[in-house]
């Protein structure tokens, strides 16, 4: 049997928790799901779930590393699966490296791709923020990993089947919530989230300055596109830090990236190497993006982009 963590989202399963469970389709056995808190079988019910365990401790709303883990380490010591599967999101690689430390079992984050030999997990991740691939073999019982949420699509089963819930009563103390998230402020964001964006138009130095992005804001408008920079705008301050796409910002993976006087440095790559299409637009011809690009404009930014803008209107009859 193999236990998949299911982070929930105002009671319902995220999308990468949906793409883990397709991950632990590749894997031999019935797929038994987790979740800390409640949740509807049918949520889970096409992606071939026979059964969901569910700890139902309101303690555990908040996000609580400390007391989820040990939540998770008493389930998988009860249930005894072979694997774990959980997303690959900051919050449950926390809790399955804690849990992992509390039973001794290996753990292996960001995984790509997954095959079974024998009694052991030969699997692909992602380490150095992206920028490498590592193969490795995952030995013992149970072994716990997360994959990465670009490299599985959460498609339904091909035959589901009947999904049952049962709850699953953990042991906690109040000592176990000193560490708990209380409260998350957002600022305030305009447009399209980046997260969520089919289309991204990037800027990077070639901009120019905190005006010169009025153009690409004008693009991605009329594009219904998300609006990125690379490290260097938004430590000049002509974007806000949540709009930074990298290594230390975020990770894209829209259908398409138009990628606006941006070099191409490998901590910006690794945050949109899972776009379906880069076009990049530099004036310097042996610039590294053009490596990676798909397509690629050889020219001034401040010409090309008014002039594609013009050439969008027409095409939307404005």
């Amino acid at each position: 049997m193999q236990l998949v963590y299911i982070e929930l989202k105002a009671g319902k399963p995220t999308e990468g928790s949906l793409s883990a469970l397709c991950a632990a389709r590749q894997l031999a056995g019935p797929i038994h799901a987790l979740t800390l808190g409640p949740i509807e079988a049918a949520s889970l019910a096409p992606y071939g779930v026979e059964k969901v365990w569910v700890v139902d401790d309101e303690r555990l709303r908040p996000f609580a590393p400390t007391a989820a883990a040990k939540a998770v380490h008493q389930a998988i010591q009860r249930l005894a699966p072979r694997w774990v599967v959980a997303p690959s999101s900051p919050e449950a690689n926390e809790v399955l490296a804690r849990a992992a430390a509390l039973g001794g079992w290996g753990f292996a984050s960001a995984c790509t791709q997954l095959a079974v030999d024998g009694d052991a997990l030969n699997l692909t991740r992602v380490t150095w923020g992206g920028s490498l691939f590592q193969e490795a073999q995952l030995k013992g019982t149970p072994a716990l990993i997360s994959v990465d949420l670009a490299a599985f699509s959460p498609q339904p089963s091909a035959a589901p089947g009947a999904t049952t819930l049962e709850n699953l009563s953990v042991t906690l103390s109040d000592g176990d919530f000193v560490d708990q998230l209380k409260a998350v402020e957002k600022g305030e964001k305009q447009g399209v989230s980046l997260a969520d964006a089919k289309v991204v138009v990037g800027g990077g130095r070639g901009v120019g300055s905190e005006e010169g992005f009025n153009m690409l804001v004008e693009l991605a408008g009329l594009l219904n596109a998300a609006v990125g920079g690379s490290r260097v705008v938004t430590n000049n301050g002509w974007r806000p830090h949540s709009d930074q796409i990298g290594q230390t910002g975020a990770q894209i993976a829209p259908d398409v990236y138009i990628a606006c006087g941006i070099s191409g440095a490998i901590q910006h790559m690794v945050g949109c190497k899972n776009s379906k299409n880069i076009i990049a637009i530099n004036k310097d011809p042996d610039a590294p993006i053009f490596q990676r690009a798909n397509y690629g404009v050889v020219g001034d930014l401040h010409e090309i982009i008014p002039a594609l803008m013009d050439e969008v209107k027409k095409l939307k009859g404005k």
